[in-house]
């Protein structure tokens, strides 16, 4: 195991110091002590820190646009297991663990869910010692660092790396790779074989910046690598040319450096325009073709053969965004390896796996055939051959032209990504039971009636290290007090808890770690925004992306409602609650931006409002991401998860928010419909349409919003308040929510749902009554949500995706 003494400790982080800055400890900032810090532990670090192990064991490579990774300081030194060490060496040096760890700031990798799942994959990877590595982009400013100015969103630049450099990443200069756009392609027919002469391209260099991912208390340490695009500053022969062909002039040298750098300066741009899709794919490009000429290079480095790949590499693409990869391995098999277009497509299918994430149209990304043909035109040449091959094979299997125009990766003058994942892939999985059906029998049903071999299930988990040991400290310590320490590297063991279900003492216990939380999160909101919530409240969390599926505004509508009772009987019987939002809206999603602007006028027209004597509190936390969320879950007993049925893939922050005890208020959407099943109908709140229903509205019609705004007054009333003046400043918004709910039919069925949405909260409110019943079902939710650990999801993927059919450990894997 790796270790280090205090003493050795302290002798180290001093000789750091001065080496790093030339001053004493006394007169270092937080940051400059975080810096400090970080680089002792890289340095206790750096012999286990191999990189890669191939020729020893297959090796995982996970693509995503997104890597949302959080704080790593903590995690790191409690999966190393010397946080006590290094916390009592830091104390007798005047210096408070705590402080750093607080100094630290979220590294702007990713959104939401997908880079979320991402980052807990990885964790879970190192944790089961599976050598498995990420590949991404590092961004220079991330999305983006929300503020709210009178109500609205602004958006302005996430500048987290401040200093320039991230404190847990080393740079690799000597691994930096060459990337290609645009040019001219010319094909050469040499002695029967075809040769591919690239001329006139753009190259830019991915300068590749790895951060270690450090397992629990292994000694094992993968890698997560990021590209940075950079202008060409070595050497790479005749490809420096190009690089100076493009950058004759100070003009030209200038548009050049524009060019390069712009593709890692932000994630996820704008896309409403086509500079802003182009530059998409442009990222999406230099993400795949860097990170597969980087497997490659080595995998040629342990000399292993080219028609061996897939017994020893896995490439999993996470969602359609690294698509990419498909024809750019392709590219790399025909053009560099001169293998013949059956082999390289045969290794090709059997290396990549794809994970599916939705099943709403306008996420299936399709590109122009004029934009990929210019920007990529090896790639286009290689897509168009799939194409071509893959409808001549259905032409062979089908007499049915419409169901061959569905499948064709290219249709209508668009490549279709998710069509060219399941065409390329041996595997394709969905990430809730509930998603997976859908995808199989409405959304993809043709590529499942056509090889139904190839598509799985594999639900979402959490990294339960950082969602409960590390966050909720005290609940873990509880835990491990109650049934041991096994629980903490398998999770099944939580089931264990369930013995207790009817000890008072232990259930009290449960309910005052609970409100000691919510006693933090409360002092942390009167310190950041000056509002004072009664940690008395029951605490009612909705955290995640801005979307209209996802539904905050149903709940913001219930809080309308609870409003008007209160103002019309103030002797309305309810027990205090505190609303949180926590949600970012995409710069060009008009409608969540004036969601957002909704519910931050309501948060001030309701706590300004002494009528109700603080009956209501609504807090919007700004610039929501991981940190915040780690103060807020463990605080949480309802969490909302009120997406309209059938279109949330998975979520995993219900899992969170089950994991730390909350009660979850649900669809039976995604995930919740098994969370529903791990704790049965009497602890968890459910409501709403079920899939079925959602899925004949969508087919056959037969809803009407209108019908019920006219025949239901509560209804009625709330959504009237949208364009009455009853909340003030919010004319423009009120009006473009009005017209979604009844102008366009409310698309995402709130209206259907909220008179069942609002008994679903009654129901809540009477439970919250009844303590001993409440905390029994919070022990229940806990000792249930074990299945829910990535470290579960991960061991699916290895045995039925990455590893089928290879040893491990010595025994055989196929099912």
């Amino acid at each position: 195991m790796i270790t280090i003494s205090k003493n050795k400790f302290k002798q180290c982080f001093e000789s750091k110091m001065y080496s790093l800055y030339a001053q004493s400890i006394e007169e270092a900032s937080n940051e400059q002590l975080l810096t400090v810090l970080s680089s002792v532990v890289k340095d206790i670090i750096s012999k286990k820190w191999t990189g890669t192990r191939l020729g020893c064991e297959k090796e995982i490579y996970y693509f995503s646009i997104e890597f949302l990774m959080g704080r790593q300081l903590k995690s790191n030194l409690l999966n190393l297991d010397i946080e006590n060490t290094i916390r009592d060496g830091l104390k007798e040096m005047g210096i408070k663990l705590d402080d750093l760890i607080e100094s630290e700031g979220d590294p702007a990798l990713g959104n939401g869910g997908l880079g979320r799942l991402a980052a807990c994959f990885l964790d879970s990877m190192a944790s089961l010692n599976i050598s498995g590595h990420g590949y991404g982009l590092r961004y220079k400013y991330g999305l983006f660092e929300q503020k709210f100015v009178n109500g609205y969103q602004v958006e302005v630049p996430d500048n987290w790396l401040t200093q320039g450099s991230y404190i847990w990443e080393t740079v690799r200069p000597n691994k930096a790779t060459v990337v290609k756009f645009e040019g001219d392609i010319q094909l050469i027919n040499q002695k029967g074989k075809l040769k591919v002469i690239h001329n006139n391209f753009i190259p830019v260099m991915a300068m590749p910046y790895d951060i270690p991912i450090i397992g629990y208390k292994n000694d094992y340490i993968n890698t997560l690598r990021l590209f940075k695009c950079e202008i060409l500053t070595r050497d790479f022969g005749p490809i420096t040319a190009n690089a100076l062909n493009h950058s004759g002039s100070y003009e030209d040298a200038l548009k050049y450096k524009y060019y390069t750098e712009e593709i890692s300066q932000v994630l996820y741009p704008n896309d409403s325009n086509y500079a802003g899709r182009l530059l998409r794919l442009k990222q999406e490009y230099f993400l795949v073709s860097a990170g597969i000429q980087d497997i490659i290079r080595r995998y040629r480095k342990n000399k292993l053969k080219i028609s061996n790949l897939p017994n020893n590499v896995a490439i999993h693409i996470n969602d359609t965004h690294p698509t990419l990869c498909i024809p750019e391995l392709m590219r790399i098999l025909l053009d560099e390896e001169g293998l013949s277009w059956d082999e390289a497509w045969n290794i090709t299918i059997n290396t990549i796996s794809y994970t599916n994430h939705t099943i709403m149209a306008e996420a299936m990304e399709k590109w122009p055939i004029d934009m990929m043909k210019k920007l990529l035109p090896r790639i286009y040449m290689i897509i168009e051959e799939i194409n071509r091959r893959y409808v001549e094979s259905l032409s062979r299997k089908y007499d049915d032209y419409d169901k061959i125009q569905r499948m064709s990766i290219i249709n209508s003058n668009n490549i279709r990504m998710a069509n060219l994942s399941i065409v390329g892939s041996h595997s394709v999985n969905g990430v809730a039971a509930l998603h997976t059906e859908i995808l199989k029998e409405e959304v993809l049903n043709d590529f499942y009636v056509d090889e139904p071999h190839k598509f799985n299930n594999k639900t979402n988990g959490i990294a339960h290290r950082r969602w409960l040991i590390s966050c909720n400290e005290e609940l873990s310590n509880f835990i491990t007090e109650l049934i041991g320490e096994d629980w903490k590297k398998d999770t099944t063991e939580l089931k264990k808890l369930e013995k207790y279900k009817d000890d008072k003492k232990v259930l009290k216990t449960i309910e005052e770690i609970k409100y000691n939380n919510k006693v933090k999160f409360a002092k942390f909101v009167k310190k950041e925004y000056n509002i004072q919530i009664d940690p008395n409240s029951i605490y009612d969390v909705q955290i995640k992306r801005l979307h209209a599926y996802k539904r905050q505004l149903l709940n913001v509508l219930h809080i309308l409602h609870l409003y008007h009772e209160l103002l019309d009987n103030p002797n309305f019987s309810m027990e205090p609650r505190t609303f949180i939002f926590g949600a970012k809206a995409a710069p060009g999603y008009y409608l969540a931006k004036c969601i957002i602007k909704l519910i931050t006028s309501v948060a001030n027209k309701i706590n300004n409002d002494e009528r109700i004597d603080n009956k209501i509190k609504v807090i919007f936390v700004e610039n929501y991401g991981v940190s915040l969320a780690e103060k807020i879950i463990p605080a949480s007993e309802v969490s909302e998860q009120i997406s309209t049925t059938t279109k949330e893939a998975s979520g995993t922050g219900n899992m969170k928010f089950m994991m730390n005890g909350a009660i979850t208020l649900a669809t039976l959407d995604g995930a919740n419909v098994e969370i529903h099943e791990q704790v049965g109908d009497d602890n968890i709140i459910i409501f709403g349409l079920k899939a079925q229903q959602v899925l004949n509205y969508n087919k056959y019609g037969g809803y009407s919003s209108l019908d019920l705004y006219n025949s239901n007054r509560d209804i009625k009333r709330v959504v009237d308040d949208l364009i009455n003046g009853f909340i003030p400043n919010i004319s423009n918004e009120g009006r473009a929510i009005y017209d979604s709910l009844i102008t366009y039919n409310d698309e995402y069925f709130v209206l259907r749902d909220l008179e069942n949405y609002i008994d679903a909260q009654y129901k809540i409110n009477e439970l919250y009554k009844k303590k001993e019943e409440w905390n029994t079902i919070s022990l229940i939710n806990i000792a249930n949500s074990g299945i829910f650990s990535s470290d579960r999801t991960i061991s699916d993927y290895a045995r039925d995706i990455w590893f089928k059919g290879c040893e491990i450990n010595g025994e055989n894997n196929e099912l």
